[in-house]
């Protein structure tokens, strides 16, 4: 993440304490989208940013009802994504993420999404083996 912030890009988050990130598994978890919203809101209080995933222009629209800031559309066709931009009306900031490549990514931003985001930039990345040994 260190590396692509020096190479000019932006990181979504360095860790957890940089924002509250709402995927699937937290909506399953919480009862909806609604239900989801509501406790992490009860939980950080109004400062914190609050980023929700949505898989459907439905849940986008439920997120939008409640509040959210931050909404990523996750594997959206670009007809959808075009749709989400129009529903948006510029309430909450909106990411595109998934199926991001280069072959992809010019006509993703030219759907009016506000960022774009691609998690193979970091997770394609070699790791570096490093290791310590203590000797007696």
């Amino acid at each position: 993440k260190y590396a692509v912030k020096c190479g000019g890009g932006s990181n979504h988050r360095f860790g957890l304490y940089d924002a509250v990130m709402i995927k699937d598994n937290h909506i399953v978890a919480a009862g909806g989208v609604a239900e989801a919203m509501k406790a992490a809101k009860e939980a950080v209080g109004h400062m914190a940013a609050i980023e929700i995933e949505v898989e459907t222009l439905d849940e986008m629209e439920e997120a939008l009802e409640h509040g959210a800031r931050i909404i990523l559309l996750d594997n959206m066709s670009l007809d959808d994504l075009r749709l989400a931009v129009t529903l948006n009306k510029g309430r909450a900031i909106l990411e595109a993420s998934g199926g991001v490549t280069l072959a992809t990514v010019r006509d993703i931003a030219l759907t009016g999404v506000d960022v774009i985001s691609s998690g193979a930039i970091t997770h394609s990345a070699p790791n570096l083996d490093l290791g310590l040994d203590f000797l007696d």
